[in-house]
């Protein structure tokens, strides 16, 4: 109020000394955002950007590779489809199924242990199977322009206006000073390739991502109610988050191993609940109070329907997942078990977990269904099953994995197969912690990169499995 009789009554007699003040009030909400911000408004370390093309016409610094004359694919610069710029890079099979080339950019300046975010997009026309037959890979050199480390499949992410985008982000290896960004066209007679929107960009370093991944062993017995058996599971698992776990694995139908009824076991069809049910509520509250996921198997009903089913509860007690077992043995069949017909994925506050029951272990498909769909850590739990063939689970689709066993070990893997823990006592937990950002390197001297890229990009989906004739 002040202020506005002081310019009021100044304002023609005093212009400059106006002027100054209104300035002044002006600055004021600046002064006061700067001097008292918090320290989170601050910006972050900025991305520079290395390489950068979305324009192609006359002359280009791009090479044209190929390993042979024989598969050479043909070169062209496009006027059309463009993304951005004008023109775009072309390469076209030739009438050749043997063809296979890449447009090829060397780019200095990287910086060994940096991290580097590469994107493009491309265009396909007369491509079956693109995602085999269509590809960007990155190769890093060494000062002497020789391959050091290992190469890098750039994943698919985004499709939009007939466009597929290709993205991902990079550590360089030891001794590189220069990545070799190749854009492929391979195995596609009539197919029609056009590439775009390149753009390769030194970033940050990814924060770490670290998670305590924990399994138990536990079996009880002779218990009279589904209840008793659940809450030998809950002291366990309370075990587990006094130890700090963010997400534990408990074991195949908790409600029903050593359950009695009469002089024999329970079935699923004595014991199933729904979900939610009495079983998930006792789980979710164990895992509010220690603010930690929970993975366990139950026998559930749902109308006429009978299911094995594996909840998964978040870090507020709530079910926000389940899935039911696809691959069913005989004697769950038997007992009126209805087989599940799909395999979701579950995000999480610390990334994506997919689930297996028992049997699916001894089939390919369910854990490369959930690889496929971007699950880093598989929880499987598991009455009894061959540990060479849930180790192998791990390493064919690199993820990571916990099992909870009876008549196998609770165990976790890490994408290379080795064993990172053991629940050996009974009852027990077994934790370790993991970072997904930086998975373990390779144990072995082995020539390629990125094990989970390569595996996902290089499944042969186009070759048809045939039908069992035994």
């Amino acid at each position: 109020m002040y202020l506005s009789l002081l310019f009021h009554q100044r304002r023609e007699n005093c212009p400059k000394l106006y002027l100054s003040l209104l300035s002044c009030c002006l600055a004021l909400p600046l002064f006061f955002a700067v001097c008292f911000a918090e320290p989170a408004l601050a910006l972050p370390a900025q991305s520079k950007i290395i390489f950068q093309a979305d324009t192609f016409s006359g002359a280009l610094e791009w090479d044209e590779a190929s390993q042979r004359d024989e598969i050479r694919p043909e070169f062209f610069v496009a006027e059309k489809p463009s993304l951005l710029g004008p023109g775009s890079l072309g390469l076209y099979g030739a009438s050749n199924y043997l063809a296979r080339g890449c447009w090829r950019k060397v780019v200095p300046g990287i910086i060994a242990g940096k991290h580097y975010r590469f994107e493009a997009s491309y265009f396909t026309r007369g491509v079956d199977y693109p995602r085999l037959k269509v590809f960007a890979r990155l190769e890093w050199r060494d000062s002497e322009g020789k391959e050091t480390g290992k190469r890098a499949y750039v994943p698919e992410t985004d499709y939009q206006n007939e466009w597929q985008k290709v993205e991902g982000t990079f550590r360089a290896p030891q001794g590189a000073q220069a990545v070799s960004i190749e854009l492929y066209l391979s195995h596609c007679a009539q197919g029609r390739a056009y590439w775009d929107a390149i753009t390769l960009t030194e970033i940050p370093d990814p924060p770490k991502r670290p998670v305590r991944l924990g399994t138990v062993n536990c079996r009880p017995s002779g218990h009279k109610s589904s209840m008793e058996s659940v809450e030998d599971f809950c002291q366990v698992a309370e075990e587990a988050g006094r130890k700090g776990c963010d997400i534990v694995c408990l074991g195949e139908g908790i409600n029903m191993v050593g359950v009695a009824q009469g002089n024999t076991y329970a079935h699923y069809y004595d014991i199933a609940e729904p979900v939610p049910g009495p079983t998930t509520r006792r789980l979710g509250e164990v895992a509010s109070k220690y603010k930690m996921y929970i993975v366990a198997a139950i026998g559930e009903r749902e109308g006429r329907a009978i299911y094995n089913t594996a909840v998964l509860i978040d870090r507020r007690g709530e079910v926000v997942g389940k899935y039911r077992k696809v691959y069913l043995p005989e004697m769950e069949l038997d007992d009126g078990c209805q087989p599940g017909d799909s395999y979701p994925v579950f995000d999480t506050d610390f990334g994506r977990v997919g689930i297996m029951i028992c049997y699916d272990s001894w089939y390919v498909d369910p854990a490369r269904a959930l690889a496929l769909q971007g699950a880093e850590i598989i929880l499987l739990p598991i009455w009894g099953g061959d540990s060479t063939l849930i180790r192998a689970r791990a390493i064919e689709n690199h993820t990571y994995l916990a099992s909870c066993g009876y008549d196998c070990a609770s165990v976790i893997y890490d994408p290379w197969g080795t064993l990172l823990a053991r629940a050996s006592e009974r009852p027990g937990v077994a934790i370790t912690e993991i970072d997904l950002n930086y998975p373990p390197p390779c144990p072995y001297p082995w020539p390629l990169n990125d094990m989970r890229l390569m595996l996902l990009h290089e499944r042969r989906s186009d070759v048809q499995v045939p039908a069992s004739k035994r």
